[in-house]
C-alpha cells in the first residue's frame, strides 16, 4: 500500500462504552473524504511502535458518523485476540489513525430505488418504512444513516432495533432516545411522534417493557411487528440488516419467506445486508 492511497488523521476523543469491550473514537476528517451514510471505510495503524512508522495493520470499519458531520467518529468492540482493536483501543487524542481515501460498502438507503418508495407510492402519496436491524456493533453503520437529514424525509417511518446480551452493551442508547423525543432534528420538523421507534433488546436480562430474546426469534413468532406497532409487509417495508453473521443467515432466511429479497440487475430490492464481524 502506497502513502497516496491513505491520509494521516488525528483523534480527538476516546469514549469507553464498556471498559476493556467497547469504545468509539472521532478523529479529524481529510476535507476530501466523501462517503454516503451506511458506507464504511479502511483504517489502518502501524504494526511497529517505532516514530514514523507506516501503517500495516488495516480493517473496515463502518462511519457513525453523519455524511455531513466534520469528524469521523468509528465504533468497535475489542477482540482481546486480535491484531488490530486491542491496538485502536490504546489510542488516545493526538495519536494518529490512518484512513483510506476511498469509502466502501452498499449498505445505503438508495439500495431501494429513488425516494425509498414502494410500487404506486408515486399515485398514493405514501413512503416506505426503514427497518434498521442490528446486533452488537452493527448498529454503527445505522448511526451514520440516522445522522442523515435524507434519512428522515425518504421514510414515512424509521424502526430501529438493537440486540445485544446486556444493557451496559446500548451504546449511544440516550442519544437515540432523545432523536425519539425531539420535535426537529437535523432541520427538520417532525409532527409524528413516532418517525422513529428504537427498540433495545438484551438477551442476557429484561430490560423495561421489552422481551429477553434474540431478534431473529422475535421476527419469526410476529412480537417484533407487535412490539413496533407495524407489519414487516415487503410491499412498503425496507430492511436493514448489520451484525455478526449467524444472526444475518437466521434473518435473511426468515425475512426471505416474508418475501424480502436483495435488488439485483439494477432492480432496487427490500432487503440491504452487510456483515459486520
Amino acid at each position: 500500500m502506497t502513502e497516496s492511497k491513505y491520509t494521516r488523521q488525528t483523534v480527538t476523543e476516546v469514549h469507553s462504552w464498556v471498559p476493556g469491550k467497547l469504545f468509539s473514537l472521532r478523529v479529524t476528517r481529510d476535507p476530501g473524504f466523501i462517503f454516503k451514510a451506511g458506507q464504511f471505510a479502511r483504517v489502518g495503524l502501524p504494526e511497529s511502535d517505532a516514530p514514523g512508522a507506516e501503517p500495516t495493520l488495516w480493517r473496515a470499519y463502518s462511519m457513525v458518523s453523519g455524511p455531513l458531520d466534520n469528524e469521523l467518529e468509528f465504533y468497535s468492540i475489542v477482540v482481546p485476540e486480535g491484531a488490530f482493536s486491542p491496538r485502536l483501543a490504546t489510542l488516545k487524542a493526538g495519536d494518529a489513525l490512518y484512513v483510506e481515501k476511498n469509502p466502501y460498502g452498499f449498505l445505503t438507503i438508495d439500495r431501494f430505488g429513488p425516494a425509498g418508495a414502494h410500487p404506486g407510492a408515486a399515485q398514493s402519496g405514501e413512503y416506505s418504512d426503514l427497518w434498521l436491524l442490528a446486533s452488537g456493533t452493527g448498529l454503527s453503520a445505522y448511526l451514520s444513516i440516522l445522522r442523515d437529514p435524507a434519512t428522515w424525509t425518504t421514510f414515512r417511518r424509521i424502526i430501529l432495533v438493537h440486540g445485544v446480551r446486556t444493557a451496559q452493551e446500548l451504546a449511544y442508547r440516550q442519544e437515540i432516545e432523545g432523536w425519539s423525543s425531539l420535535p426537529e432534528f437535523a432541520g427538520i420538523h417532525r409532527a409524528d411522534p413516532r418517525k422513529l421507534i428504537y427498540l433495545p433488546i438484551a438477551t442476557r436480562e429484561t430490560l423495561p417493557g421489552m422481551p429477553q430474546e434474540r431478534l431473529t426469534t422475535l421476527i419469526q413468532d410476529g412480537r417484533l411487528e407487535t412490539l413496533v406497532g407495524e407489519r414487516l409487509d415487503p410491499s412498503h417495508a425496507r430492511v436493514m440488516l448489520c451484525g455478526n453473521p449467524a444472526m444475518l443467515a437466521d434473518a435473511r432466511k426468515l425475512l426471505g419467506e416474508k418475501g424480502f429479497a436483495p435488488g439485483r440487475r439494477g432492480v432496487p430490492g427490500n432487503l440491504a445486508v452487510e456483515n459486520y464481524w
